[in-house]
């Protein structure tokens, strides 16, 4: 019985120093990470990390975080966020996004993103690059607003990249947004009728994407992993009477320039043109030109509403079958 009752002490003082060694060297690490980005000129402020967790967890909550990065113009803001480890593997990481807002600036613009419950699970290789394996972010109810008002909002969130086992630079990227909902503001930018639902049908997407190299803590350190190859299984987006499905498949050259092919069925697409209108994203004078160009294809199809065809992109330009219908948009991550 002494001897049981000794090893249990002394399993529990290696157990505890282990806890002790492994939370000063998350500390350490998150705090030469800090400094590193200040001096990279970066805004990388916080106003203290608290520890807990102890036996089975290493939980750091850092508060009042602040980070910009003056090359891409990006900035985040937020009261405070959690990381948690387990004490035994490092390399499953949770990350707990606060309740409050986020206040996310970008080069024009600035919004607030709440979120209800948010969680970002990952799995990171062994290693000092800490290579992503998986990530799963989710979330309950969550919102995106700007000075204008509720830009979006939904019900719920599931985000997922998994690494292929054959190649470490694929990613299976899904996401899906159940009761998505524009907000009152773009509803009344865009005149939607007072008639139409709320929320949306359906929004989700799922697609493989290959990299230029893996994700990995350089993603953030250095600049995000750039897109060479894209195939989209399906985008869909269903609001009452617009329902807009796409599946691509596309290489993407060192500029961001795509070539390959986009299939796009989309009902009730002239509505979907004036939306684009009211919101700025298609000039006037290109919409009378896509419309032209678009009603052509459409009788193809017996129903002038429906459209169902293929964007061919090549040569930096994208084209339906031998007719030109603008330049290509670069994909690039900033």
């Amino acid at each position: 019985m002494r001897f049981l009752i000794g090893l249990c002490l002394v399993a529990g003082l290696l157990w505890s120093g282990w806890w002790a060694l492994a939370s000063y060297g998350l500390t350490t690490a998150v705090t030469a990470w800090l400094d590193e980005r200040r001096t990279e000129g970066w805004q990388a402020d916080v106003s203290d990390i608290e520890t807990s967790g102890f036996p089975w967890d290493i939980n750091k909550r850092l508060n009042n975080l602040a980070l910009a990065d003056p090359e891409t113009g990006v900035a985040i803001r937020m009261d405070q966020i959690s990381l948690s480890t387990a004490t035994h593997w490092p390399g499953f990481a949770r990350v707990r996004l606060p309740q409050t807002p986020i206040e996310l600036a970008v080069p024009g613009d600035k919004s607030a993103v709440t979120f209800e419950n948010g969680l970002v699970a990952l799995d990171l290789h062994p290693g000092t690059e800490l290579q992503l394996d998986r990530l799963a972010w989710t979330a309950d109810a969550w919102t995106i607003a700007n000075a204008r008002g509720d830009v979006l909002d939904a019900g719920g969130l599931v985000l997922s990249m998994e690494q292929s086992e054959d190649d470490s630079a694929t990613y299976a990227v899904t996401v899906n947004a159940p009761d998505a909902a524009p907000g009152q503001a773009i509803r009344d930018a865009l005149r939607i009728p007072a008639d139409w639902p709320l929320t949306f049908d359906q929004l989700a997407v799922s697609a493989d994407v290959t990299f230029d190299r893996p994700w990995d803590r350089t993603a953030i350190e250095d600049a995000r992993p750039q897109p060479r190859v894209i195939k989209l299984k399906l985008a869909e987006a269903s609001w009452a009477e617009l329902r807009l499905n796409l599946a691509a498949d596309l290489t993407v050259d060192d500029a961001g320039i795509p070539e390959g092919r986009l299939n796009v069925q989309a009902r009730n697409w002239p509505l979907m043109l004036d939306l684009a209108e009211r919101t700025g994203v298609l000039p006037p004078a290109l919409k009378v030109q896509a419309e032209r160009g678009l009603t052509s294809l459409a009788q193809l199809s017996g129903n002038p509403n429906t459209l169902d065809v293929q964007i061919n992109f090549a040569g930096g330009l994208m084209a339906v079958g031998i007719f030109p219908i603008g330049p290509a948009p670069r994909l690039v991550l900033r």
